[in-house]
């Protein structure tokens, strides 16, 4: 059983949309050998180091999911000098493809940061920072509402609207408007438009000063976004919390700053997560307890000033153990039509010594 890699690829981006990916981020296929490429075993990794690589080439994986991109700043050349470059060439030389969903799976709501929630024990999350919908609701980006008198002029203003390109959902309603019978006039445009329909408008200054204009937003998303805010079913002790958090990551040791006033027994009710590096999502946000993988020395005296606690795992341990969650959700996503590992070799660089 295999897959093409541009039908692996398509059936990637549909489990979780790259469109959700934060704009500063590298996602998706980074390296595509030759087609047509099969794809027989897809290889998950959290970071895709030199040592990873050996490993992928060993198991004869023909597209290896890096969580993080291995390829973030543009290469300007490829050679055997540093060990990004070389990493290419060990996947092209071999036929690795290489993608890359990041930020998009911190999105999703079944992915990294929901993982992460399960450490806390029993609780409700939201996204600290919602995701919006790639595209508006109706078309457009603007609406703009007038009302008018019933007279020619309005049949000649509405058929000169008609002849502007990039208008949508323009309705024409029947209205009291202080004991008149007026027409309310609705419609979506583009920006560029808005601009025809305002110069039009403006043309007769009574119909232009009832003119409302209004900027559509793009939905929320429910359930997607960076991070997540998590209010515990029953409060339990920061100690208690510490272990849960261990062992859901399989960590002896986590790093932790107790918030001013606060001990090892205080309760926590609400706790702001974020795997990796998490200090710009949790910056401002109210809770007992910041859950992340790093963050600066002076953002964590911050958080212990305001009387938040903070737990600190290492940047990738609060990532990597998605990864078998992941198998098991893309086995079904792909109809076991290919074989999916995990790295062995994959692994927080950092240890305490």
């Amino acid at each position: 059983s295999l897959m093409n890699l541009r039908e692996l690829v398509a059936a990637l981006n549909d489990f979780a949309s790259l469109s959700l990916a934060e704009s500063w981020d590298n996602v998706g296929l980074l390296v595509e050998p030759s087609p047509p490429h099969t794809v027989n075993t897809l290889f998950l990794t959290n970071d895709l180091t030199e040592e990873v690589m050996e490993e992928a080439v060993q198991k004869k994986a023909d597209l290896i999911l890096s969580y993080h991109p291995p390829i973030f700043t543009p290469l300007k050349r490829v050679t055997w000098k540093t060990w990004k470059e070389r990493l290419v060439i060990r996947a092209l030389e071999h036929r690795i493809g290489i993608y890359s969903p990041h930020t998009a799976y911190d999105a999703i709501p079944h992915g990294v940061n929901n993982w992460l929630t399960k450490g806390l024990g029993a609780c409700t999350s939201v996204p600290l920072h919602p995701s919006t919908a790639p595209s508006y609701p109706a078309e457009g980006t603007h609406r703009v509402e007038f009302c008018a008198d019933n007279t020619e002029h309005l049949d000649t203003v509405l058929s000169k609207i008609k002849d502007i390109q990039e208008i949508s959902c323009l309705t024409t309603l029947p209205a009291r408007v202080e004991g008149e019978e007026q027409t309310r006039v609705s419609l979506n445009c583009s920006q560029k438009a808005l601009l025809e329909v305002v110069a039009l408008l403006s043309q007769n200054s009574l119909l232009y000063h009832k003119t409302e204009i209004l900027s559509l937003q793009k939905p929320l998303l429910p359930h997607t976004g960076m991070g997540r805010l998590c209010t515990l079913s029953e409060p339990v002790s920061l100690s208690h919390i510490i272990e849960r958090i261990k062992s859901h990551l399989k960590l002896p040791h986590i790093r932790l700053a107790v918030g001013m006033g606060k001990t090892l027994e205080s309760p926590v009710k609400k706790a702001a997560l974020c795997a990796g590096s998490g200090s710009s999502v949790l910056k401002g946000m109210e809770a007992d307890l910041y859950l992340t993988g790093e963050m600066s020395h002076h953002d964590v005296l911050d958080a212990v000033a305001n009387g938040i606690s903070v737990i600190l795992c290492e940047h990738s341990n609060t990532e990597r153990g998605f990864l078998s969650e992941l198998r098991d959700m893309l086995a079904i996503h792909l109809q076991n039509k290919i074989n999916i590992i995990v790295s062995d070799k994959d692994r927080d660089p950092l240890q305490v010594a």
